[in-house]
């Protein structure tokens, strides 16, 4: 999820563009085109994508869709109509190669663009199980809308789950299965579930949680092979340790891989994603890279980090655009994420980098914030079922108003109440 590495040098923004093109249409992608648009651009607006499919929101793949909640049309960002109304050209397609001296674009097609300005938000790719059999039919990722269907179709079929992979997605992705009535078995290499971006005593609310609710979780487990019936599909999955789960359904809840590919061949900077600058900028200065293929320096402590949100992708386009049209002044929002589980929801403030003092508010063990400290100074917050103190730790960090441990393990203390002390009057929500 974040990656350290040494900050980029600023460089001047350049005039203006006449004509922007943007690979990449999915949540970073269609805002960019959209904020360019609210800014003002009134010059050709061009949004590639390699799925034939209108922009479409992606965290509701692994909760509501999954569930029947929504369709296809639900997800989608805008209509149609919207593309036309703003002079958005929406071209199905992959693209094949950034030539930076000519300033275009190849398709596969064979056909050509060429920008004044290009955005990369190529995003990610979901990583697979590299082991004998996970190419048996059965065997899922989630990523994309097409992912999404095909997995709904399976779930429907299907009794007994194994999901490789204990983080976010897998685990929401447990839970809709669970909640349809499935055997789930989750396996995690790791001696926790999200245990890259949890703390241990949040993430062990969610191992509970998840065994309340009737599915297995195994730690410190590897997947050895994936084995299969007579007709191709998935019959089981074999652990390490030879011990054999029976499975008509895998999905493979194991990461991403960040979609880089285009970057370097046509030369730019790659460092655990495509490197930029904190006003989004890559080594070319007339490319930007955002969202979740974008390796860009956080703002508190320099490293460089690429982070796979959705607020992590707005901000990103929303700063390009404003910088393209001439207001804008860098990226250094706040990281902020969430996750809904079962009747559960975990939102996160701040990014946890190392910390080494932890404070727990709250006496209910289904709803409580562990505030993370690191040198006597907050990092994030983690708040599980307190949305109250999720909006007023964003705020608190947002700020950089001071808070110690000595602080919040004093009687009667709240995040609110911190808050609005400092601030000599009541806290304005965050929302």
């Amino acid at each position: 999820m974040a990656f350290a590495t040494g900050p980029s040098p600023e460089r001047p923004a350049l005039g203006h563009p006449s004509s922007v093109v943007i690979v990449g249409a999915g949540q970073g992608g269609y805002q960019t085109a959209a904020s360019l648009r609210e800014h003002g651009f009134g010059g050709r607006l061009v949004l590639i994508d390699a799925e034939d499919e209108l922009p479409y929101e992606r965290p509701p793949l692994s909760k509501a869709y999954l569930k029947g909640e929504v369709d296809e049309s639900q997800l989608w960002l805008r209509p149609v109509s919207y593309y036309a109304r703003q002079s958005i050209e929406l071209v199905a397609g992959s693209v094949t190669a950034v030539d930076p001296a000519a300033r275009t674009v190849r398709l596969a097609d064979g056909s050509v663009f060429g920008y004044g300005h290009l955005v990369l938000a190529t995003g990610a790719t979901a990583r697979t199980l590299g082991v004998p059999g996970s190419g048996l039919r059965g065997v899922h990722t989630l990523r994309t809308a097409q992912d999404a269907a095909a997995l709904r179709s399976s779930l429907g079929a299907a009794r007994r789950v194994v999901v490789v992979g204990a983080g976010f997605i897998g685990l929401e992705f447990a839970a809709a299965a669970r909640r349809a009535g499935r055997e789930v078995t989750v396996v995690e290499a790791l001696d926790r579930p999200l245990a890259r971006v949890l703390s241990a005593r949040t993430a062990e609310h969610f191992t509970r949680l998840h065994r309340r609710e009737g599915s297995r979780l195994l730690f410190g487990q590897g997947v050895a092979a994936l084995h299969g019936d007579d007709l191709g599909r998935v019959a089981s999955v074999e652990l390490a340790d030879g011990n054999r789960l029976p499975a008509d359904l895998v999905l493979a809840g194991i990461g991403v891989i960040p979609r880089t590919g285009l970057a370097a061949a046509a030369g730019l900077r790659v460092s655990g994603g495509i490197a930029v600058d904190s006003s989004l900028l890559t080594s070319d200065p007339h490319i930007s890279a955002i969202g979740d293929c974008a390796a860009f320096p956080q703002v508190r402590s320099g490293n460089r980090l690429r982070l796979e949100s959705v607020q992590n992708a707005v901000g990103h386009a929303e700063a390009v655009a404003a910088r393209l049209t001439g207001t804008g002044r860098g990226y250094a929002e706040l990281p902020w994420f969430w996750s809904d589980q079962f009747a559960t929801t975990v939102q996160i403030a701040g990014l946890d980098e190392g910390h080494d003092t932890e404070v727990v508010l709250g006496e209910d063990p289904d709803a409580f914030s562990v505030l993370l400290f690191r040198g006597g100074e907050l990092q994030a917050v983690e708040s599980v079922n307190r949305p109250t103190d999720h909006l007023a730790a964003r705020q608190l960090l947002d700020r950089g108003m001071v808070l110690n441990p000595a602080d919040a393990t004093a009687p009667g203390f709240t995040l609110r109440g911190h808050l609005t002390s400092h601030r000599g009057g009541s806290a304005v929500p965050v929302g």
